[in-house]
């Protein structure tokens, strides 16, 4: 078959990929970024689409020819406010794209649901996910699973990291919660298998391992391989956000992550249905099999693929380049990050900085250089600006100028503070190469010292420099993301509008 699989840059779709190929299968990849599957050894054995699935113009190649797309999308990791919402738009837009080229089905690996009334926005996201796509009129094969264990996976790292480092486990309500694991063998032999199957589409299939267990087992357990004594704590109190912060400062899974994920822990999702069984050859291993595998994995150095490898899965890619250069006696400072947001939408943040609207990122160490610059006889940060939401050269903006402004492109600011030289800040948008739905923005300080104190006074405020200035970029690229989804959300809902009227 012609199969497309999105998400191949992530953990499920890291691992697909070479299991179709050795099936025979013809497989085409759906990547945000041309160089996303750049090193893989099946790189050069599948086709490359470069789109998005929150950008529906981009899907249309993507699908063309397709016999079964896989659908492997989640947005968890871009905040927990807004991950349901970016999951709900991404699904109607690829199930409309499916429909338009006549795909004949859709495979999903989402969640099972949770008995009980009380249900994490997590779960009703991947719950939701599923309708949505059925909602397109093509059908849908649909497995849910629980948590899935493998070397690198979420669920495994975070079992991993928590027992390897505390030697004592407390247990708060979610780890005496019961779950039914399944190893990402059995659940990459599912998805595979399923195209031999057609009579599996339009059918939902819960799956899981042989197992029913609670954290607090599954910490035994991975304790007891490992020849570690562990013992667990039970306390009264700690809700899912203090329990985040702790994963998060113990573990290299960050808090935004943990709490959505932690509160899906709270609810149990176990295999009430086991149609699975009976539909297909698989026969799921044990939890303590799983965990031995995966920790030979770990222990040869052979991860096939991590839970935090694709941007949509892990925390936004809002990676900093830092560049400190001296040219020509001019002093500079040099941000760079890439934005998944169209350049007019990341120019519109940079244009609404200072002001009512603030700095952005440590806004009280900007309050405390605005004193600083009164007391030596500066103006400080009193003077704000004239509007929150535009901008002309030559009006000031804080204790900054606006020296030039191309729309959509360049801002670049006078420093009109106290210093021993002169200095600017600058923003440089551009849409990025070979993704016209992402940016590339640049954030740069100019300094021109003035003699020894100049350079003094360069040196000694590298040290905020470095905290800060990273800071404000990642602040711009997360504030653009928002907005551009907002946006789209818009446009989409006057197209509808319009279509109906």
């Amino acid at each position: 078959m012609r199969v497309l699989v999105t998400g191949a840059t992530g953990y499920i779709g890291g691992r697909l990929v070479p299991c179709l190929l050795r099936a025979g299968h013809g497989v085409r990849c759906l990547v945000r970024r041309p160089d996303g599957l750049a090193g893989r050894p099946w790189e050069t054995s599948v086709d490359v689409v470069v789109g998005d699935a929150l950008r529906p113009e981009t899907l249309g190649a993507a699908v063309e020819g397709i016999d079964v797309a896989y659908y492997l999308i989640h947005s968890l990791a871009s905040g927990e406010e807004r991950f349901a919402e970016r999951d709900r738009r991404a699904a109607e837009a690829f199930g409309a794209a499916c429909k338009a080229a006549g795909v004949a089905r859709i495979v999903y690996l989402g969640g099972i649901e949770p008995k009980g009334a009380e249900r994490s926005a997590h779960l009703e996201s991947r719950l939701e996910t599923g309708d949505v796509l059925r909602a397109s009129g093509v059908p849908v094969t649909e497995f849910r699973a629980a948590v899935i264990v493998g070397s690198g996976s979420l669920s495994f790292e975070l079992i991993r990291y928590l027992t390897e480092r505390i030697p004592v486990l407390i247990s708060p309500r979610w780890v005496r919660t019961p779950t039914q694991p399944i190893g990402v063998r059995d659940v990459i032999a599912y998805l595979v298998e399923t195209l031999g199957r057609p009579e599996t589409a339009g059918r939902t299939y819960e799956i899981g391992g042989t197992d029913v267990l609670t954290y607090a087992d599954m910490f035994r357990i991975y304790a007891a391989v490992r020849g570690l004594w562990r013992p667990i704590i039970p306390v009264p109190v700690l809700t899912p956000a203090l329990s985040a912060r702790w994963v998060g400062l113990v573990t290299p899974v960050p808090s935004r992550i943990a709490r959505p994920l932690i509160k899906g822990l709270s609810s149990e999702v176990v295999v009430t249905d086991d149609a699975a069984m009976h539909a297909f050859s698989v026969r799921p291993m044990s939890y303590e099999a799983a965990v031995r595998l995966a920790l030979g994995r770990v222990h040869d150095d052979e991860v096939e693929t991590v839970w935090f490898g694709a941007a949509s899965s892990s925390a936004p890619d809002w990676t900093v380049q830092r560049k400190l250069s001296d040219e020509q006696g001019m002093l500079q400072d040099r941000q760079r990050v890439r934005v998944r947001a169209e350049a007019a939408t990341v120019f519109r943040v940079v244009s609404e900085i200072g002001g009512a609207n603030g700095w952005l990122y440590a806004q009280p160490l900007w309050r405390l250089r605005g004193l600083l610059d009164r007391m030596v006889g500066g103006v400080g940060l009193r003077r704000g600006r004239r509007s929150n939401k535009s901008l002309l050269v030559g009006e000031a903006v804080d204790f900054w100028r606006v020296e030039a402004l191309e729309p959509d492109r360049l801002l670049r600011l006078r420093a009109e503070m106290k210093l021993p030289g002169k200095a600017w800040l600058q923003f440089e948008v551009k849409p990025a190469e070979g993704a016209p739905t992402e940016s590339d923005l640049a954030q740069t300080a100019f300094y021109e010292p003035k003699g020894l104190l100049g350079l003094a006074y360069w040196y000694s405020v590298l040290p905020a420099h470095a905290f800060v200035f990273p800071g404000m970029v990642r602040e711009v690229a997360r504030r653009a993301e928002a907005l551009q989804v907002r946006l789209d959300s818009a446009r989409e809902q006057a197209v509808r509008t319009a279509v109906s009227a």
